[in-house]
């Protein structure tokens, strides 16, 4: 029990103020009452799928459950589930009972409490929290794989589907998948992680865009130094303190040091296998702050469609959690070996699992105030009613949202950096600018119907010609509205957050640069079969014979070996 219960507390001491009533809305992480389920959802949209299939679920999900309760859903089970995989991954690495409470508890605080999980929770990642979480899971049954074990390959699977929500989680979760299982298992999880993958790389593929990025996103989203250990200990804000690369630093020996034990334990190929992935991780983490590294960074993410992935290099630092993890527990349970009393050995188990919180107190509490939970303004409601009842034709006209940018900090919500809820509040497709600010620079977006409205503004332009039937003005959000623009419309609701404009006259088709409806949908179809068909296999009691997952059985080139 000690091991569930120190990853509850783990997720409540960092989240206990952002579990009640209303939603949190920082940076990325705007979720809304009820997504409607609309085309962007599964990447038919002008804008790159980052975010597919993520909005999907989401969508889904909040048909029957409120989005405020799918949030801390998802918030308090990241912050459970990967404390307990690594914490459970201990003894599983294990070919004799050995892993004691002390070890898990290692593993599972260094895992769960780490600058990784601060910053993606501030900058409202969810979805890679969601896909770290998985990572302890995936090692588990990669290595159950390996060794050949029944059912462990729709098991790995299913471990990897809550990962494939975004892009860059289900590279990594892939990456992690093929590192446990591997070689001799490649070509099936390979094959496994193409279709998982396939609701957001076949509509990036099919993009009728470029899919590049702006190489100026390289230096935006490189690390920063923020103290004298340069960018490798940089985020969140104590990382600052002077001390901290001091104890970074003997934390990463002994996690190098226990990396030795590791291997003794599941092998020296799936620990070695690990380790270099985990030590590539950092090297892309740290790619951009070096001077050849930011060229060659530079030089994909504008010639090589998709490989905007890697401009923010600081996500692959996930990558090496797990040997990090596991190498300190195991580092300090041989420390243990040596201290003669039990009271000795309690001591230092308490304090290698505390040290990380000490460290790292930013994560305590929502960050000390910096996520608190915000209802939205009424507005937003009537706003949504009132496009959703429209009665008159052109029911598919987009809306475009003023001021034209992407990210707000409304007064209602503190004015914290929130991305614009718009795109997933109202039923029908909105636009947004989507040049980026980072530091005052801009760094410019990929979304071509963006451009192009953004030029129909700037020229007063007809936005009816281009398939633009309302606008929204929000309010109490920095940012200009020119006066001008809105003469020109017709007021259909005005409060004290939102106005709705009406486009008058007749509204054109807008220029398609979705990609087409069908391959996205049967991308979407063959990894929705791929995950029921594992969870059968996973889970229903299937007889023993020939043909099904059983002692005897052949299942995706693996001969699962008796039980």
């Amino acid at each position: 029990m000690a091991l569930p219960l120190c990853a509850v507390g783990i997720a409540l001491f960092a989240l206990a103020p952002v579990l009640s009533g209303g939603f949190v809305l920082h940076y990325d992480m705007v979720l809304t009452p009820r997504q409607p389920l609309l085309p962007d959802v599964i990447g038919v949209s002008a804008r790159l799928p980052r975010s597919v299939p993520a909005d999907a679920v989401f969508a889904l999900l909040t048909t029957i459950i409120p989005g405020d309760v799918v949030q801390k859903l998802i918030l308090f089970g990241a912050f459970v589930a990967g404390p307990l995989g690594a914490g459970r991954l201990v003894p599983a690495v294990s070919t004799a009972p050995t892993g004691s409470t002390g070890t898990r508890l290692v593993a599972a605080v260094a895992y769960g409490w780490t600058p990784f999980v601060a910053e993606r929770l501030f900058l409202g990642h969810w979805p890679y929290l969601i896909a770290y979480a998985c990572l302890p899971w995936i090692v588990a049954y990669g290595l159950a794989l390996r060794r050949g074990e029944p059912r462990a390959l729709p098991k790995l699977v299913l471990a990897i589907v809550p990962a494939v929500l975004t892009p860059s989680g289900g590279v990594i979760a892939c990456l992690v998948a093929l590192a446990a299982s591997g070689v001799r298992r490649a070509g099936v999880v390979g094959g496994v992680a193409l279709v998982l993958n396939a609701p957001w790389w076949v509509p990036a593929v099919l993009h009728r865009g470029a899919a590049l990025s702006s190489p100026d996103a390289v230096a935006a989203f490189a690390a920063r130094a923020e103290n004298w250990a340069g960018p490798v200990v940089s985020v969140p804000a104590s990382r600052a303190i002077p001390l901290v690369p001091v104890f970074t630093l003997a934390f990463v020996v002994l996690a190098l040091l226990g990396q030795r034990v590791l291997a003794s334990r599941i092998g020296v190929a799936p620990a070695r296998s690990l380790l270099v992935l985990g030590a590539g991780g950092v090297v892309l983490a740290l790619l951009g702050t070096l001077p050849f590294g930011a060229d060659v960074l530079r030089w994909l993410v504008a010639t090589v469609p998709g490989a905007g992935l890697l401009r923010d290099g600081q996500k692959w630092v996930a990558l090496w959690a797990v040997p990090f993890a596991l190498g300190l527990a195991l580092a300090v349970e041989q420390a243990a070996r040596y201290l003669r009393e039990r009271w000795q050995r309690v001591a230092l188990f308490a304090a290698a699992a505390v040290a990380p919180v000490v460290l790292l107190p930013d994560l305590a509490f929502g960050g000390f105030g910096r996520l608190e939970p915000v209802h939205y303004p009424d507005d937003w409601r009537v706003v949504a009613e009132r496009l959703a009842d429209d009665p008159r034709e052109g029911r598919d006209d987009a809306v475009v949202a003023l001021p034209f940018a992407s990210y707000r900090a409304f007064a209602w919500n503190d004015y914290r950096p929130m991305h614009d809820p718009a795109p997933r509040f109202l039923p029908r497709g909105v636009v947004i600018g989507d040049t980026l600010y980072v530091d005052g620079a801009p760094i410019p977006g990929e979304d071509l119907r963006a451009e192009q409205v953004r030029r129909t503004l700037a020229t007063d332009g007809d936005l009816g010609a281009v398939g633009v039937g309302w606008v929204l003005v929000e309010h109490g959000t920095p940012g200009d509205v020119d006066p001008a623009l809105l003469d020109r419309l017709t007021p259909e609701y005005r409060g004290k957050w939102l106005s709705l404009y009406r486009v008058p006259g007749d509204v054109g088709r807008a220029q398609q640069f979705a990609p087409p409806l069908a391959p996205v949908l049967v991308a979407d179809g063959v990894a929705v079969l791929l995950i029921g068909s594992c969870l059968l296999a996973a889970y229903c009691p299937w007889p023993r014979g020939r043909g099904r997952f059983s002692d005897t059985s052949e299942v995706e080139g693996v001969r699962w070996p008796s039980s």
